[in-house]
């Protein structure tokens, strides 16, 4: 399986722009996916450079409602014409930062016949599953960081219910692609224990203390090689890496083989 990161937070090269946002390319024996679309069309502009066809892509999915993962739907739907979109039904909701900033995607798009919306678990073939997990215990307590969403004309405290996750099963191997990781990525690794995880894990704000070395110590009890990014953060990711023995950062313009 090969995978580009197509747009991160950070690059391998001037050449390569990055942005706050994710957006990655992943080749399997079976399918071309694009997942996630990253802030704006830079992930458009970057696959050109990297002579990625996105009109080739016969899958995408955006893993939760957020302007820096939806934020080039609309350029996606544009280049390709025949792939369909699996996003879940709470997507389109409005999503807050505090009260103020509104940090959803474009509500135009959820007219667009191409998006197939999804519940709790959504099988696209033999290889490719999608799960939202909302019907699972949270073992572990998440931060909700002062993020929301409007319902019913109130804005109440995120619950994260339209984050999903794309499972791939290639040669015998489980390969779990996270865009934020909101519910948790202990909660997550706990539901899936994965042989790849792939994704942020959303400690960008947390302090660099013993709370996230225990969080660390945890996640490298796993038999598992992470790939993270974006939402994890680089100062965050440099303190974990001595606890975690299998944790990589990648940057957009990288293409990892595994």
């Amino acid at each position: 399986m090969n995978i580009t990161v197509l747009t991160e937070n950070t690059s391998l090269s001037p050449e390569i722009g990055c942005e706050h946002g994710l957006s990655l390319y992943i080749e399997t024996d079976q399918h071309k996916i694009l997942f996630d679309m990253g802030q704006t069309n830079l992930f458009y502009e970057n696959a050109k450079k990297l002579e990625i066809d996105l009109e080739d892509v016969d899958i995408a999915v955006l893993s939760h409602g957020h302007y820096d993962h939806g934020g080039g739907l609309k350029k996606f739907l544009e280049i390709n014409d025949h792939a369909p979109v699996y996003i879940n039904r709470y997507a389109f909701e409005p999503h807050y930062n505090g009260t103020e900033k509104y940090i959803g995607v474009d509500t135009d798009i959820k007219s667009s016949t191409r998006l197939i919306f999804t519940d709790n678990e959504y099988k696209i073939s033999e290889q490719l599953t999608l799960y939202s997990c909302n019907d699972r215990n949270r073992q572990f307590e998440i931060n909700m960081g002062g993020l929301n969403f409007m319902q019913n004309g109130k804005l109440i405290p995120e619950d994260f219910r339209h984050e999903q996750y794309l499972n791939i099963i290639e040669n015998g191997k489980s390969y779990l692609i996270s865009g934020c990781s909101h519910k948790g990525i202990l909660n997550i690794m706990e539901w899936f224990r994965p042989d790849y995880l792939i994704g942020g894990f959303h400690f960008m704000k947390r302090e660099c203390t013993d709370d996230l070395k225990c969080d660390a110590e945890l996640l490298d009890k796993y038999k598992t090689l992470y790939y993270t990014c974006h939402c994890t953060g680089v100062e965050q990711y440099e303190y974990m890496k001595p606890f975690i023995h299998n944790l990589h950062y990648i940057s957009s313009g990288q293409t990892i083989l595994i």
